[in-house]
């Protein structure tokens, strides 16, 4: 597949098959990854495979964040959130957390670390629509939370740049309408 068509195509994928994702097609979307480009190569990215019962254990932490975040909530409300909170690493057979340990050398800038795990996590959403393999990259809240750095063992530096959720689509492509670059390019002489 062309790089450009691959790019057009790529589509976020929430909705996978429970079907095992062979360990092969995992490594080439960490290789992937490994290619973005990083200011200095400090190779700032770390990469947390979840499979099998990792993924549960991920969901009592979420699960217990939830609960500790809603004490305010009805008892039923709260049940439902944080079975929801436990459930949501069950949704795909493969989760990669990509988390970022920025260089603490001088000449290094934080957010240029950020940036270089971004587009290995980019990198890695390509090479799963070319593989044929649904992905999509999830954050909010629950993903900066100090007690999912802890569970991956991130320093005090380091943090989670998301979730990447992979399996085979279960689910059809829509085509997406998306603005043409002209309404935000200045085009300078």
């Amino acid at each position: 597949m062309e790089t450009f068509e691959n790019i057009m195509n790529r589509r976020s994928i929430g909705k996978v098959k429970n079907d095992p994702v062979s360990k092969s097609l995992i490594e080439k979307m960490l290789t992937a990854a490994t290619y973005a480009p990083n200011h200095y190569r400090t190779e700032p990215w770390r990469f947390f495979v979840l499979t099998g019962e990792s993924r549960k254990k991920l969901g009592e932490v979420l699960e217990g964040i939830t609960r500790a975040d809603n004490t305010g909530l009805e008892p039923d409300e709260l049940e439902k959130k944080a079975e929801k909170s436990r459930n949501n690493p069950l949704r795909a057979p493969v989760i990669i957390a990509v988390g970022v340990e920025p260089s603490v050398k001088k000449n290094v800038i934080e957010i240029e670390e950020y940036a270089a795990v971004h587009s290995a996590i980019q990198n890695m959403l390509l090479t799963a629509h070319e593989l044929g393999l649904g992905a999509i990259w999830r954050t909010g809240a629950v993903t900066y939370h100090t007690k999912v750095k802890e569970f991956f063992g991130l320093s005090e530096n380091g943090a989670l740049a998301g979730f990447i959720y992979v399996g085979y689509p279960d689910m059809t492509m829509k085509p997406v309408k998306k603005t043409g670059f002209e309404t935000y390019t200045v085009w300078m002489d």
